[in-house]
Order: C-alpha cells, then sequence, then structure tokens
C-alpha cells in the first residue's frame, strides 16, 4: 500500500488533468530558454521570490504550517495569494499534507517518502496520490486553523486563480516570451524545487540530528529554496522559524523574518536554542 493510500483509504488513481497541466508547462518552460533576455529572466527571478520565496518558504511552509511566527492577518492571506501563485495547490491542501508529512515522516502514511522510491517523493505523489487530487474536506482535518477562515477556503478551492492573473497579467505586459519566463519556466523551476526538499533532503546530505526519519541537510537544495534545505534541521526542530542553524547555513527566509521582526512586523517568532542543538549534536 502506498502511503497516500494508507492515508486516505481510496485506490490511488493518475490525475490526468495535473498531469497535461504539468506537461505543458515543461512544454512552455523549454519554448523559454529560446526567447532569452535579460528583462524576461530578471522578471522570472522576481516572480520566483515572491512566489516561492514568500509564498512557500515564508508563508504556506514556515507560517501557515508551523505557525513559527505571526504577522498581521493581510500580511498572512498576502503570503497564501504568493503561495497559491506557484501552482503547488492551495493553503489549506499544502498545509495539511506538510503536516500530515511531519506526523509520518519516511513511514507509512507519509504522502511522498523516498522509502516508495524517488520518482514518487518527487512527483509521483502529485501524478497518482491521493494528494493530488486536492480533496479539501478530507484534507481540511489536519489544518483546523486554516479551514475556519472563510478567505482560505476560498483560496484553497480557487488556488490557480492568482496564476492565470498572473499569466494574463505578463502576456499583456511582455507578450508571449514574458509569459514563458515569468510564467511556464518560473513555475516549473518553483515545482523542482520544492519537491526536491521531498526527495533529495530525504536521500543525499549530512544529518546532525537523530531523527526517527531519513531527513538530511542538503546545502545546494537549500540554495535554490530559500534556506528550506536545511531538512534534518527543521524535522529536528519543525517549530523553528529559523532553518540553517550554523553560521555557515545560509538561510534567506530567515534573514527575511529577521528583516520583519526588526521593523515591528513579524512577533512571537519561535526559534531552536542552542542548547537543544548542542545536546542533539552530542547525542548523534
Amino acid at each position: 500500500m502506498t502511503p497516500s493510500a494508507a492515508a486516505f483509504p481510496e485506490s490511488p488513481r493518475t490525475n490526468w488533468f495535473t498531469a497535461i497541466v504539468l506537461v505543458i508547462l515543461h512544454l512552455g518552460a523549454i519554448a523559454a530558454l529560446f526567447m532569452f533576455s535579460w528583462r524576461n529572466l530578471a522578471v522570472a527571478v522576481f516572480l520566483y521570490w515572491i512566489a516561492t520565496g514568500l509564498g512557500i518558504s515564508l508563508g504556506y511552509h514556515r507560517l501557515h504550517t508551523h505557525r513559527s511566527y505571526k504577522v498581521p492577518l493581510f500580511l498572512e492571506y498576502f503570503f497564501a495569494i504568493c503561495g497559491a501563485a506557484t501552482l503547488e495547490g492551495g493553503p489549506i491542501f499544502w498545509v495539511a499534507t506538510h503536516r500530515l508529512h511531519h506526523q509520518k515522516s519516511d513511514h507509512p502514511g507519509d504522502p511522498h517518502s523516498p522509502r516508495e522510491g524517488a520518482w514518487w517523493s518527487h512527483a509521483g505523489w502529485i501524478l497518482q496520490g491521493e494528494a493530488g487530487h486536492n480533496r479539501t474536506s478530507k484534507m481540511a482535518k489536519y489544518a483546523p486553523d486554516l479551514a475556519k477562515h472563510r478567505f482560505y477556503v476560498w483560496l484553497d478551492r480557487y488556488h490557480w486563480v492568482p496564476s492565470v492573473v498572473l499569466g494574463l497579467a505578463l502576456l499583456a505586459i511582455g507578450g508571449l516570451p514574458l509569459f514563458l519566463w515569468g510564467g511556464c519556466l518560473r513555475i516549473v523551476f518553483g515545482l523542482h524545487a520544492t519537491w526536491l526538499v521531498n526527495s533529495a533532503t530525504h536521500m543525499w546530505g549530512s544529518r546532525r540530528f537523530p531523527t526517527t526519519d531519513d531527513s538530511r541537510n542538503n546545502w545546494w537544495v537549500a540554495l535554490i529554496t530559500f534556506g528550506e534545505g536545511w531538512h534534518n534541521n527543521h524535522h529536528a526542530h519543525p517549530a523553528s522559524a529559523r532553518h540553517g542553524l550554523a553560521w555557515y547555513e545560509f538561510d534567506l527566509s530567515w534573514i527575511e523574518i529577521s528583516l520583519l521582526r526588526f521593523f515591528g512586523v513579524a512577533k512571537s517568532i519561535r526559534t531552536a536554542s542552542v542548547h537543544a542543538r548542542l545536546q542533539d549534536r552530542e547525542a548523534a
């Protein structure tokens, strides 16, 4: 039985709509490479930071899933909109899936463990697992704090709206080349970067903490995911807003949270203590 089947009783089946959309996005990303310009690259990088950096790392993951810090509700909503622009699903779906991952990490019930195969953990779970069908009614029980917000329920149902609106804006401003770079290529790169946290950081890298899963710290995944690659640190201290615990573990999202704290925007920030780190390091 696959992890998703263990978490949700229905038999997994291929989500052909998702598969077709992913194929189209990948074709668009390849086409973008033949329409290079520095402007297109700059727009893609900026939107990647907005969507994956603010939306996934700062928003969906550290704020919405783990509640490792607090910001005003309007900013919390803004981060959620940014996260939806990645086409990784709505906030309730994403948060519920990740909380389930922590609860069952690399054990039966984990939606995307490499123990079921590298491809499964990277993208197979989206294409064939029950999570790929985005069943909000079933996932909501894992994210009751979000499900009580009408905004999050709406955004989860219509999570594709931000991407469509952004895509139309890119077409209007810069035509097909800007759409392919800021839309297709940016989304595809963001998807694979996030999926690498599910796959690569449970297969390759170092382990500072003796967690009960296979999580690892992977520097190159951390570089392209704003610090999410320090995954063993994260699984040892999931509520910590800081993932890069050592001075040499670059964590851009933590720097941004620190800036928000400096300006009085972010509060109640939770971080792993030095004492806990030293204790766990000695135990390893």
